[in-house]
């Protein structure tokens, strides 16, 4: 064979293997070499670029797990705070319910004494009033005593024809008809001073 026959020998073979290869199967150079190539892309892949997605993603995994645990330390820190201010929440409220309680005591005893010194003040006042009335019903009953003493006088004179000159039989007279009178009107006098308080 010529040298221009291999070439044509082998055109010819290419042709008859051509014929022979499917459309949807590749020749299997092409398959070798797309898997060197492939090979190559993995290894470089595994080799470079493998450690730097790891790398990013361990990090990434890092700072998501650290944001979580502070995430929860914070919300453990706003918990407790929360019970704090619910404790003291409930202190404030029972403070205000003891410090009502106290001022409603408190203010009851304020009128409770208000009322006593109240009453106090009433019964003095009222006691002031007898004592006062007393002393002008005595001052009216000797007044009356001595006027009508002057008219019972006048009176005997008139009638005896004389006049009373001894100043002891003068008395005895009036004594003794102011007594008769009182004899006489009892339940009027007590009706008359009771209506008079």
């Amino acid at each position: 064979m010529s040298a221009a026959a291999i070439p044509a020998a082998l055109v010819t073979a290419a042709a008859e293997t051509h014929e022979e290869q499917s459309v949807l199967i590749p020749a299997g150079y092409d398959l070798f070499w797309s898997a060197v190539v492939t090979l190559v892309i993995l290894v470089v892949f595994i080799r470079y670029v493998m450690p730097r997605f790891t790398t990013v993603l361990d990090e990434r995994t890092r700072r998501i797990e650290g944001g979580l645990a502070q995430a929860e330390t914070a919300q453990a820190e706003a918990d407790a705070k929360l019970a704090e201010l619910n404790r003291q929440l409930a202190d404030a409220r029972t403070e205000a319910g003891r410090i009502r309680e106290e001022a409603r005591a408190d203010g009851a005893a304020i009128v409770a004494e208000a009322r006593t010194k109240a009453q106090e003040e009433a019964a003095r006042v009222v006691e002031t009033a007898h004592r006062q009335i007393e002393a002008e019903r005595r001052q009216a009953a000797v007044s009356l005593r001595h006027d009508v003493g002057a008219l019972a006088t006048q009176l005997a004179e008139k009638i005896v024809g004389e006049a009373l000159t001894d100043e002891g039989l003068r008395s005895r007279v009036v004594d003794r008809f102011l007594d008769e009178l009182d004899a006489t009107q009892p339940t009027t006098a007590g009706a008359a001073d009771t209506k008079g308080y």
